[in-house]
Order: structure tokens, then sequence, then C-alpha cells
């Protein structure tokens, strides 16, 4: 029996910050940003949406009726969580108007936390094939204004719903993976901006990709001839063409050429987004099956999972019979559509953003999204479906 991914949705808000404009007015050479760093746009979150809006947003407009009537687990991965005790699932599944007899639950590990939901999603099906999961990624990443991390902030969710006999991708095989204890990012209750030794995880991540993905190698007997493409996380562009270049020093010059053209389509929205920690591999994945036109059923694509603290995975899945006829294919007009603000504007919203008073209402005015999140009332998040 086969399982894996059926459906796959994007959400961001409808802001974003041009980085040339940003680099601008951070003094800095707008190519240290665009190339440098790998990003030429970063998707700004406005206070009225949260990791239950962006995750409802996004799974709404994919699931049918009958989708909702099959979900029996809703699992959320996030670093950006609304509460210490309630999960954003919860929300969510109340939100897009679920079943009450189900399992919703929210799950942290940096990164990687939609994958671990993700392999969750894979058993709970294996056992109960008639079940459909729905699995969110969603985040908003934080390090500061005026920060050397401030250029790879960004925020969105994706929403994957996982079956038997899927219609895009069906998981292949086991996983390797690896955990250490280490301090490469973190954030301290209480904090709402990330902490982090750049260079450090740069080089963990580096390291995690190098361990896993020559493990697997090892455990199939596979090589790099056998991948169509190479999925990694993105917590800016550039870090994820440092850990394909790992990746083709095994490789001939037209495998290598094959990978490079592959990867520049799996980051075409990584780079007008930013980093949305949980979810940007599977941003990623989406831009690749969105944008690229040569693939073809039966293709095997790698996935490189990592989560700061640290956990990495390396897995792969196999491009299903006519895949591309299943595809929304709604995200470039999706992005192409948000409106650009200036510097000003996003540090406004930035600061905004930082604190919610109780008892207080939002200004949804910049917002068009079908679900916002209205205010603070006797400490409880009010939120609003549009439609």
């Amino acid at each position: 029996m086969d399982i894996g991914i059926d459906k796959i949705n994007f959400f961001t808000s409808n802001l974003y910050v041009d980085m040339t404009e940003l680099a601008i007015a951070r003094n800095e050479d707008p190519d240290k940003y665009l190339i440098g760093i790998g990003q030429s746009k970063m998707a700004v979150i406005p206070p009225t949406q949260d990791i239950v809006t962006m995750g409802a947003n996004a799974a709404e407009s994919m699931l049918t009726d009958e989708d909702k009537e099959d979900i029996d687990l809703v699992i959320v991965g996030t670093e950006s969580g609304i509460d210490n005790s309630k999960s954003a699932a919860a929300y969510i599944a109340d939100l897009l108007g679920l079943r009450d007899d189900i399992r919703t639950f929210e799950i942290k590990q940096a990164c990687y936390g939609a994958t671990a939901a993700l392999q969750m999603a894979k058993a709970q099906v294996t056992l109960n094939p008639d079940s459909k999961a729905l699995i969110i990624g969603a985040d908003i990443a934080k390090y500061g204004l005026n920060t050397p991390g401030e250029v790879t902030q960004g925020g969105g969710a994706v929403a994957m719903l996982v079956s038997a006999n899927p219609k895009l991708l069906s998981f292949e095989g086991g996983s390797t993976y690896l955990s250490r204890n280490i301090m490469d990012f973190w954030r301290p209750l209480g904090h709402s901006e990330a902490l982090v030794d750049g260079k450090y995880s740069s080089n963990v991540y580096l390291d995690f990709f190098n361990n896993v993905y020559s493990n697997y190698k090892d455990k199939t007997g596979f090589t790099i001839d056998n991948f169509e493409a190479l999925l990694f996380h993105l917590p800016y562009t550039k870090m994820g063409l440092k850990a394909l270049r790992e990746a083709q020093k095994d490789a001939d010059a037209k495998v290598s050429a094959k990978l490079a053209h592959r990867f520049e389509d799996s980051r075409l929205y990584n780079r007008q987004v930013g980093n949305l920690y949980t979810g940007s591999l599977y941003l990623s994945l989406l831009s690749l099956l969105e944008n690229n036109d040569d693939l073809k059923s039966g293709d095997r694509l790698g996935l490189f999972s990592y989560g700061s603290g640290a956990q990495g995975e390396f897995f792969a899945m196999l491009l299903r019979k006519d895949y591309r006829k299943y595809l929304m294919n709604t995200t470039n007009e999706f992005l192409q559509k948000r409106t650009c603000i200036s510097v000003e504007e996003y540090e406004k919203i930035y600061l905004k953003s930082l604190h919610y008073e109780n008892n207080s209402e939002l200004d949804l005015d910049m917002d068009d999204a079908q679900f916002v999140l209205t205010g603070i009332k006797e400490n409880q998040r009010q939120y609003k479906n549009r439609i």
C-alpha cells in the first residue's frame, strides 16, 4: 500500500518587504542579501495573522468536504506556539469545521517539527488506510530589527494531506536520522525573538546533512545518480545551495547540472517568502512541483529536514502518476498579488506584532485573508472566518 502526500498548499500574508530596499536601509550592498543570502523578498506577518490563521488559510482552499470528513488526525509542527498548553491544531480543526472524533496536537523540534508530524501521519495511515491526516508546518521567524539574522526572517504555513494511494508523492522506504543536544539556535521561554550562533548553526546543518545523507546511501545502496532532485530545509536559500554542493562532490557533470537546475526551481518560492521554519522544506517541495516541467512519475526526490538543537533526517519520496494534474498551481499568482510595503511600515508592523494586549481589538484593514485574528478578550485569542 502506498502512503504519501495527496495534497499540498501554502499560505503567507499579503505583505512583503523588498530585500533591496531593506539592504539600502541597513547600509548594506543589496547583493549581500540577494546573492550572499539568496533572498529577494521577505514576508511580513501582520498582528492579525499567526500560526493558527495561516495554517487554516493554507488548508481550507485545498480540502474538500469529503477530505474533512475523512481526516482523523491534525498535527501542527511549529516553534511559534501561541499557548504553552493548548495546541494550535485544536484551533485549526475548529476553524476548518472538522469533526470532533479526531486527534489534534502540536509538535516542536525547531524546524524539524513538520517532518516529525509527517512521519507520524505515515504511521497513522499505515494502520488505518481509510483515514487521512492533515499536517501543517507554520511559523513566524523573528530575529529582531537591525540584527544579523533580520534578513532571514519570514513566515507562512504549508498544509499537507496525507493518505493512502496519494495523488502527488508516496514515501519510499525508511529514513536516516541524527539527534544531538547542541546550542546552535534556541528561543528561551518569554523570548519572542530567536537566539542563534549563525556560523556554528550553518556548520552543524552541513554536518548533519552529510551524516544522514551518507547513511541513507549506505542503507539503501543508492548513489547520487538515483535522485532526480534533492530538497533541503531552507532557512535562507544559500544554505540549501551549500548542502547541494556537498552532494554534488559525488556527481558527474551531467547529474550535477540536473540537480542544480532543479534546485533553482525548488527555491523560487522560498526566495520570495523567507524563513518559515517548519514549513520551509515543504515550501521548497511545492516550488519544485509547481515550477519544474521535466520531472516525471516515478522520479525519486531526496528530502533533507533539519531542526536546530538539533535533529536531522533524510528520506525519499516518489512522484506519482500524473501528479501535475492534481497540483493547485496557485502559489505563483498568489505571491505576485502581494503588496510591497516600505521598510518603515515593516518596522512598525514588526514592533506591534511582538506584544499582544489583553482585551484589545486588531485593525483588519491591511489583511484580506479568510481567517484572521481579531484580538484578545479575557486572555483568549479571538479568531474570525470571514466567509
